[in-house]
């Protein structure tokens, strides 16, 4: 078989190229040959088809995430932003600190345990391509309804592959959700994020400069496994005969599922940092989504010259892949480095020392070229750019979709309420029991959330926190939150509750918000009503951190979630990050004294759009989600953060899914102590429980701050409403019922365990 050289390829230009099977339009492919002036080789095709596909390139996405550029909030503490592997944010004390979370939907589906242990595999990457020291991550997941067969199989796996791919890392598990829904059945959502820390002078760029430098190919051999990942995979909708009702996935895109290695990922890391320690790296890039194909290219294109590569110095793990294979595998655990020539025998020495393979696969050139060597002939002449960041950009129209005014008119205020307080007591005991509202554990209690020795908050808190420094105590906090019933009733209100909740919940612990990270998860982008759907999250998103001082940092776009005809609900995920001078200070949900009083912060009022209880006690989804106050939130997380560092609070809970009751039983059940309620004269009890408005927490506060506290609360226009006090082993809700928390606790607890047996 003739190899497909440059020079080949100029002398048969009229030879058939599989690029619709690579995921290329026509007119992609077209533009490729335009801007070569002849037609790709094999390898270059490769290369163009996986970049420019919707995963790598967000041609689809990315005229609507120019929003979050052009409304970013003035911020002080912003190092680096939207562009890089992972935004970094100054956290005071000379220390910066790098955040992400990307999604690995998709393969997760196809093969749970590997597509979710490597999705947390590659965010770690991304945050050690910084220079920094990963220290925690978080995983906001979804799938389908809770009792339906499918679900045994996928959300078993894919706790087993984060918890295993995690652990062996030894990175606590701080944060996340897991959320059961129908419209996820064929398309579960696996987001992982990651937190990595550094100090301001040990940041690094994905750059490749300097004519002579080494670009040197580093961790585990490239094998033939998640080739296609990102193009076939996570860039078009699944099947739905074939994918979603056979329950297995279509055994043909297994190949395309990459496998990991925790223990050579754990080597890896360690050699890194010390090479980083050491200075020895001028610039550097993860190899992820894309491989070799995207390290190189962005590397080449972010620099200032050009690079060669001879891809057969490459170490493979098959001997038999193709130039095209190994420019486009995924396997995990590798990284690729731009060295100074002075420094390569020191790195290779490192790397011999962790066993870490490490290979000098080319270099730096003064050209403006990306060329790529097999065995001497010339396979890949390209200008990188063109490969990296220069991809199609799609205006795809969108328009609200006609069923949205139904929809919103279905109002959930119309839906009967509990008519006697056994009514109410039952409808309390469904919801706190139902899989969206009760207890993780049975998924929680796989991760190891303490290893290291510095987590000092995890599920089921309000937030993960983790301390940064032993001596001073500094902190960070991260929540991740969406609700995808919200998106759907209004995608621009959905998108500004999601981060709306992820700031109340970083306050919560008394941590100051400080910049998001996003990822955000849609159906086909070829669908008018979804794109309208994107578009209205993204404007909401970008909004909501203008008025929050927020900036997105940077994320990640899933779109084609998506199985024959059914698209998943829009589902941005939106990651806060926060800052704490001194941990200590933290704030937890427990109730943990009796005798401290309840207050309640925030005004409540009819709103059941999307709601908990609608869902549970009806089945229903319709009507308007809660309305958003983002002042009323900017406030409410001050007075939240102030009584935390001022210890007046001994505990707080946002408000959110479920509303009072659920917030309730969570922090009794978590402190062991009951609580006797009294509800407030201007609402009825079914409102005052089920309620889910926005910009609202319940705090404990100990009877000699009350004054204090109140005061504050005052002084600041924030409404604070004594509801009850920390007391007994039952919650009574004066004049309607009262709920042992045996009863509350065996009711919470039991049903993922029994869904899942």
């Amino acid at each position: 078989m003739t190899l497909d050289t440059v020079k080949h390829a100029t002398e048969t230009p009229d030879a058939s190229q599989p690029w619709k099977e690579l995921g290329l339009k026509e007119d992609e492919y077209a533009r490729i040959r335009e801007i070569l002036g002849r037609r790709p080789t094999g390898a270059e095709l490769a290369m163009y088809s996986v970049m420019w596909s919707e995963h790598c390139s967000y041609k689809s996405s990315k005229i609507h995430l120019k929003q979050f550029g052009e409304k970013a909030p003035r911020n002080d503490a912003m190092l680096v932003g939207i562009g890089e592997n992972a935004g970094v944010v100054d956290v005071g004390q000379g220390y910066a600190v790098t955040f992400k979370v990307e999604s690995h939907n998709h393969p997760s589906y196809i093969e749970p345990y590997q597509g979710a242990a490597t999705g947390v595999g590659g965010i770690v990457r991304d945050i050690l391509a910084m220079g920094a020291r990963p220290v925690a991550v978080v995983d906001p997941l979804r799938f389908g309804a809770a009792d339906h067969p499918d679900t045994k199989r996928v959300l078993p796996g894919v706790v087993a592959g984060i918890g295993g791919y995690g652990n062996c890392l030894g990175l606590p598990n701080i944060g996340g959700e897991v959320v059961f829904d129908a419209c996820y059945q064929g398309n579960p959502l696996v987001n992982a994020g990651c937190i990595g820390v550094m100090k301001h002078e040990d940041l690094h760029l994905a750059k490749a400069s300097g004519p002579g430098n080494k670009v040197i190919l580093y961790g585990a051999r490239t094998g033939g496994d998640g080739i296609g990942g990102v193009s076939v995979l996570a860039s078009e909708t699944f099947d739905a005969a074939s994918d979603s009702a056979s329950g297995t996935g279509k055994p043909k895109k297994r190949p395309a599922v990459q496998v990991g290695d925790p223990f050579q990922e754990k080597l890896l890391i360690e050699c890194t940092l010390e090479v980083f320690k050491e200075k020895l790296v001028a610039g550097i890039q993860d190899l992820g989504g894309a491989g070799l194909s995207c390290a190189t290219s962005e590397l080449a294109s972010a620099g200032s010259g050009g690079m060669r590569v001879e891809l057969d110095t490459v170490p493979l793990r098959d001997a038999t892949l193709s130039p095209e294979e190994i420019l486009m595998s995924e396997s995990q655990e590798r990284m690729c480095a731009i060295v100074e020539p002075q420094h390569v025998d020191r790195f290779m020495e490192i790397c011999e020392k962790w066993d870490v393979i490490a290979t000098v696969i080319g270099e730096v050139t003064d050209g403006e070229r990306l060329e790529i060597f097999w065995h001497g002939e010339q396979i890949v002449d390209v200008p990188p750019g063109t490969v990296a960041h220069e991809g199609p950009t799609y205006h795809r129209p969108y328009e609200r979709p006609s069923w949205q005014d139904a929809l919103q008119a279905d109002d959930a205020g119309k839906l009967p309420r509990p008519q006697t307080a056994d009514e109410l007591r039952a409808q309390v005991l469904a919801l706190v029991s139902s899989p969206n509202q009760a207890s993780k554990a049975w998924v929680t209690d796989q991760y190891d959330r303490f290893v290291q020795g510095n987590t000092v908050l995890a599920q089921p808190e309000d937030a993960g926190m983790v301390r940064i420094d032993e001596e001073t105590n500094l902190g960070v906090a991260m929540a991740t939150d969406g609700n995808g019933r919200y998106a759907k009733l209004d995608p621009y209100t959905g998108a500004q509750l999601a981060l709306a909740e992820a700031y109340r919940n970083v306050a919560a612990t008394g941590a100051k918000p400080l910049a998001i990270s996003d990822c955000l998860n849609f159906g086909s982008p070829e669908d008018p009503g979804v794109m309208w759907q994107f578009a209205e999250a993204c404007r909401g998103l970008a909004d909501g951190c203008l008025e929050l001082g927020t900036p997105v940092t940077g994320g990640n776009v899933s779109l084609y979630n998506q199985t024959g005809e059914t698209a998943i609900h829009p589902t941005p995920v939106v990651a806060v990050l926060g800052v704490i001078d001194d941990v200590n200070r933290r704030t937890p949900v427990a109730f943990a004294d009796a005798g401290q009083l309840l207050y309640l912060l925030g005004d409540t009022a009819a709103e059941f759009g999307g709601s908990a209880w609608s869902e549970v006690v009806h089945g229903h989804l319709g009507g308007l989600p809660p309305k958003v106050d983002l002042g009323r939130e900017k406030l409410l997380g001050e007075i939240l953060i102030s009584a935390s560092r001022d210890g007046m609070i001994d505990a707080a809970h946002d408000l959110s899914d479920g509303g009072v009751i659920q917030a309730l039983t969570e922090s009794c059940l978590r402190g062991g102590n009951g609580a006797r309620i009294v509800v407030p004269e201007e609402l009825d009890a079914f409102t005052f429980l089920f309620s889910e408005s926005a910009g609202r927490a319940i705090v404990s506060v100990p009877r000699s701050e009350e004054l204090r506290f109140t005061d504050m609360c005052n002084a600041r226009g924030l409404p604070a409403t004594r509801i009850g006090v920390v007391d007994g082993d039952a919650i009574e809700v004066q004049g309607e019922f009262e709920i042992p928390l045996a009863e509350l606790r065996e009711a919470h607890e039991a049903t993922i365990p029994a869904l899942l047996a």
